[in-house]
Order: structure tokens, then sequence, then C-alpha cells
């Protein structure tokens, strides 16, 4: 799994901050490893500079092997915050599409349960 973090030009401490995500992205979604393949995630202070209330956005991209992006969104009066948010965001959603996609909706039919094709109460000719 490979993460990307970008950041706008008001957004200071970019390195230290950057690391702080890919940590925080590696732990809370590590089961989903093997089906991520890049997971990209965009801050931003939408304030530009001025303190106002959840001005702080953390946008996250995961790409699932084989599958359409995933993004989720969060916003909060810090990033740290609005990080925290998105990644439990994206974490529920993962999990409900593995859950999908491991799911398969049904079971073998009462016609083809012995494999002959016979319907359950149908006698042999």
């Amino acid at each position: 799994m490979q993460i990307q973090v970008n950041t706008d030009s008001t957004v200071t401490g970019r390195e230290e901050l950057a690391d702080r995500i890919a940590a925080m992205i590696e732990a809370r979604l590590a089961r989903f490893a093997d089906y991520l393949t890049r997971v990209e995630v965009h801050l931003a202070d939408e304030s530009a500079g001025r303190t106002t209330a959840a001005d702080k956005r953390c946008m996250i991209e995961a790409r699932p092997a084989g599958r359409q992006p995933v993004a989720v969104t969060s916003h909060a009066p810090t990033l740290d915050e609005a990080c925290t948010a998105a990644i439990g965001k994206l974490a529920t959603v993962l999990a409900r599409e593995s859950g999908r996609r491991d799911h398969h909706k049904g079971s073998a039919s009462i016609r083809n349960r012995d494999g002959r094709g016979s319907a359950a109460g149908e006698s042999e000719r």
C-alpha cells in the first residue's frame, strides 16, 4: 500500500505532518494493506490562515485493487482531528466494501444441492 500526502500552501509542518498521517493510516488500515494499491491524502486549510470553526479539510482517496476508487472527506478545527475522522470513515467504507466483495448473496439452489440437478421433492426415474 503506497501512501501519498499532499498539502496546499497554507498548511505548515508538512514533512512531520505527512509522516504522522502516514503512520496513522498504516496502523488503522493495516488489515486492508493487501486490498489497497494506493492511498492519497489531500490536506487543506480552507480559511487560508484565518481562525474559523472546522476550517481544516482532510480528503482521502483509496484505490482498491480492481475496484473503483473510494473517497471520504472530513472537516474539523485541526488537521489531526480531520484526518482521524476521515481515516475512520474510510475504514468503515472499506470494511463494508470488503464485506460485499467476500459475501455472495444466496447459497446453493435447492434444485442443485445434490449436484445432479434434481429437485428436492422429486423422485428419481
